[in-house]
Formats: structure tokens, sequence, C-alpha cells
């Protein structure tokens, strides 16, 4: 296998390999890399690359940032969730590709990307405002997924998205709501429709995110052992609901208490005095549902409506239904319940998930059982 060395500066090479033919267009490939460092070094980088290459550890193809990102979106998208992979594409569509399309793989650089970021983070918003830290991550974690495949199908030699840097991402702040506040929702909330305040009150003691919520059925409710399991979740994709495994990918199963069991038998038997169901054919019925035959659940974007406007009338103006899931942490590790028994109800992948977003939870349990540990002690 060929290899070529030429000089291009002071103490600096570029290697180049020859590779074969691309099997579409037959036109030749190379696999170039630049080093630096005397004659001799870069004798011995070339005879090192030329060997990769024979071995099949690096490849090269004549392609453009595009043709890879079609080409992996075409191959991963299969296993994406339905939200995420209309996320991705739209993220390929209005700024990877406008950017950096036409760009061949073999220069796309660092640099070029890290400058890219930087001007996102400037300008990169609407109407030129700055672009949210969090956002210019999401178009980093798509691109860096992208070329990380590239390396692995042999389309470039390095992921120059690997070392790239990113802004640093901002901690969202948590909105906790109280426990008074949340019982005055419960309450206006008989005024809408008679399922409502029971969602309210199961999602504030189970933690289970909105659509989770919305794809309950009653035989995900043990009544005799006092457990909720959580199996599913229903999300919107182009105005459809759409029922999903949970976001982890994960049934749990969960304890409830005597009151919450209390409230959702008195809901069931509402609704059997209502439209009387087969006790079979009431258990494959949602919980929550505007549909008498309980076949068709609630759309989540319905849930956060209606409590957007009970919070408001409760002029909690900014209070969202996912801080629910908040007040159900918070108060979990506020009164000594372990990490990984909260990180479970959560439906968190891992206990880390839990720790990095409520560290601040974390850390004043802590405190308190320093204190704790100290007393006794002291009493000694």
């Amino acid at each position: 296998m060929a290899g070529s060395l030429r000089q291009r500066g002071e103490d600096s090479w570029e290697l180049r390999v020859h590779a074969g033919r691309d099997e579409t267009t037959g036109a030749k490939r190379y696999v170039t890399r630049t080093v630096r460092g005397r004659r001799r070094a870069a004798e011995l980088a070339l005879a090192k690359l030329v060997t990769e290459v024979e071995e099949g550890s690096v490849s090269a193809r004549n392609g453009t940032v595009r043709e890879l990102c079609d080409r992996w979106f075409e191959y991963a998208s299969p296993g994406l969730s339905p939200t995420v992979a209309p996320e991705y594409r739209r993220i390929l569509d209005q700024r990877v590709l406008p950017k950096f399309g036409s760009t061949p793989l073999r220069r796309l650089r660092t640099s070029e990307l890290d400058t890219w970021y930087a001007m996102l983070s400037q300008n990169g918003g609407q109407r030129g405002q700055p672009l949210a830290a969090n956002s210019v991550h999401r178009i980093h974690a798509v691109l860096r997924r992208a070329l990380n495949q590239g390396v692995k199908w042999g389309w470039i030699a390095i992921n120059p998205a690997a070392a790239a840097t990113p802004p640093k991402l901002h901690r969202i702040s948590i909105s906790v709501p109280s426990a008074q506040e949340i019982g005055e929702l419960i309450h206006r909330a008989t005024e809408v429709n008679p399922g409502l305040p029971v969602f309210l009150r199961l999602a504030a003691i189970s933690g289970a995110r909105r659509g989770e919520m919305c794809s309950i059925r009653w035989r995900h409710i043990d009544f005799d052992a006092g457990a909720l399991h959580i199996q599913n979740a229903i999300i919107m994709v182009a105005g459809k609901t759409i029922e999903k495994d949970t976001k982890t990918h994960a049934e749990r199963r969960m304890r409830l208490d005597q009151r919450t069991l209390e409230v959702l038998r008195d809901y069931r038997s509402l609704l059997d005095s209502i439209v009387p169901a087969p006790e079979q054919h009431r258990r494959d019925m949602y919980v929550f549902s505007h549909d008498p035959e309980g076949q068709i659940p609630w759309r989540p974007d319905y849930v956060t409506t209606a409590f957007g406007r009970l919070a408001r009338q409760q002029q909690l103006d900014g209070l969202r239904l996912h801080d629910l899931r908040h007040f159900s942490a918070t108060t979990m590790l506020a009164n000594g319940v372990d990490i990984r028994t909260a990180s479970g109800r959560l439906g968190h992948a891992n206990t880390s998930t839990t720790l990095d977003v409520y560290s601040h939870f974390v850390k004043a349990a802590d405190d308190r059982a320093a204190d704790t540990l100290a007393s006794i002690i002291d009493a000694l």
C-alpha cells in the first residue's frame, strides 16, 4: 500500500496513504494526517499509518458532512423515540447542514466547531439573540453522535466534535410548590372535571411524568397491594397521541398511601355509576379519559393547559405541571427518604441523575444527618 510524505512547513508534514477506491464512484480514496516534528519522526508516523490502513483500523471516504449525517440519521432513527427523531432531524436540517453540509469530512476541524458554538451562543437565537447554552449542547450532541458513527464506519479517522468545547450548561432553577398550594390546586380542580383533582394528587404523590400519568390504565393500580405500576407513556407526535415505553425504557412499581387509594376507589365508583363496565373491561380502560368507554387517554397538552389555567387562577403564575414532580422529589429527600428509593420512584435511570438535579436538597438532608449524628454522640 502506497504512502507519501510532503513537507508543509517547518517541522510540519502531511502524511498521505492510498486507501482503495470509493465503492460508489470509483474515485481514489486517501487517508491524510498532519504531524509535527523532524523528518525521521514523520517517516515513522507514515509507516504506522500505512500499517493501520492495511489492517483496516483506519479508512477514508470522500464524503461530506451532509452525506454522513443523512446516512447516520437513516441508520439511527428507527431506534430513536418518536419525539427525539424529529428533533434530531430538525437540528440537522436547520443548524448543522446549512453550516457544514458541504464540508468534506476530512476537513472538518475542532477549532471550526468551537468557533461556531461561540457564534451560536452570541447571536444564534431568534432575531440575532443569544442561543441558550442547553440548545447549543443539543446541537453539539447530535453532531458528535453522527461523527462518532462516521469513525465506526471508517469514514473519518477521528471525531472532531469529541474534543470540542460547547458552552457550559446552566443549571435550571427548580420551582417547588408548597403542600398548601398543591392542596388548593387540587380543590379548585374539582370545578374543572372529576378526574383532574385525582390526576394532580397522584402526580404529586408518585412523581410520575406527565405522559406516564396519562397512560395509566386501571389494571396498573393494585388496590390489594396498594401499588401503582408505571409501564408506558403517552406522547404527542404530529398532533396524534402515541403510547410508548417510559423515558428510561424501564417499568417501575411503587407503593401508594391509603388516602390516595381511597381517592382512586371513589373516582372509579363515580365512573362506574356513569358508565357501568365489567371488571375485565374496566381494567383495560384508561384512568384519565374524556371517552366514556375509557379507550382514549387524556392528551398530555390538555393536562398542561388545565393546570396552567388553575395556577393562574390561584395567582401562581410560572408554576408548571412538571413542578408536581419536583415537589415529590424534594419532599422525599427533605424528609430523609434515601436517594435510591427516591430515584426509583421518580423513574431515573440511575441515582446520579437524581443527585445532579436535586443536589441542593440532598445537601440539606446531609446537613441534618450530620446534626443528628452529633446530637447522639453529645448525648452520651
